[in-house]
C-alpha cells in the first residue's frame, strides 16, 4: 500500500468515526433534523429488536422523537468499532460496514423523588450492537443502514 492510500484510509476511518459519533449525539440531544441529514437518500434504520420501528430516516426520526420524550437524560456510548471498507462499482472504499457495541444509560423524565433531590443517575440502561452500512457520497460518508441489536436491558424495579 502506498503512503497516499494509507493516508486516505486513515482519513476515511476518521470520517466514519465522526459519522458514528454524530449519530449518537443527534439521538442523545434530540436533534432529529441532524439525525435525518446523516443518512444517504436510500437510508433505512431498524430498531425493532429494541421495541421500535423499521423505516426511512423520516419515519424512524418521528418514532425516536416520541420515544425519547420519556427520558430526561440519554447518553449513547458506542465502542469497539470495527470498520471494514468495501467496493462499489469497482471503486475501493466507497462503502463501509461498521459493527459497534453500545451501552445506553438513560433517566426517565419525572422519575419521582430521586429526580426532585437533584439525582441524575440513570434508571434505565440497555446494551447491544449496532450494524452500520455506510456509503461515500458527494457530501461525505452517510448512513445507508442502521440496525440495532439490543442484547440486554435493565429497568427500574417496580416499587413494592
Amino acid at each position: 500500500m502506498t503512503q497516499r492510500v494509507e493516508l486516505a484510509t486513515v482519513m476515511d476511518r476518521l470520517a466514519v468515526d465522526e459519522l458514528i459519533t454524530d449519530y449518537a449525539v443527534a439521538v442523545d440531544d434530540g436533534d432529529w433534523e441532524g439525525y435525518r441529514r446523516l443518512f444517504a437518500p436510500d437510508g433505512r434504520a431498524d430498531y425493532r429488536s429494541a421495541g421500535g420501528v423499521e423505516g426511512d430516516p423520516d419515519q424512524v426520526a418521528e418514532w425516536l422523537s416520541r420515544s425519547m420524550e420519556l427520558f430526561a437524560m440519554r447518553q449513547h456510548l458506542i465502542v469497539n468499532r470495527r470498520v471494514r471498507f468495501g467496493l462499489l462499482e469497482q471503486d475501493t472504499g466507497d462503502t463501509a460496514r461498521v459493527e459497534a457495541d453500545y451501552v445506553n444509560p438513560m433517566r426517565f423524565a419525572g422519575s419521582g423523588p430521586a429526580q426532585d433531590d437533584g439525582a441524575t443517575a440513570p434508571d434505565f440502561v440497555c446494551g447491544g450492537r449496532y450494524a452500520f452500512g455506510l456509503l461515500r457520497t458527494y457530501d461525505g460518508w452517510r448512513l445507508r443502514q442502521v440496525t440495532v441489536q439490543e442484547k440486554w436491558r435493565q429497568v427500574p424495579r417496580s416499587a413494592g
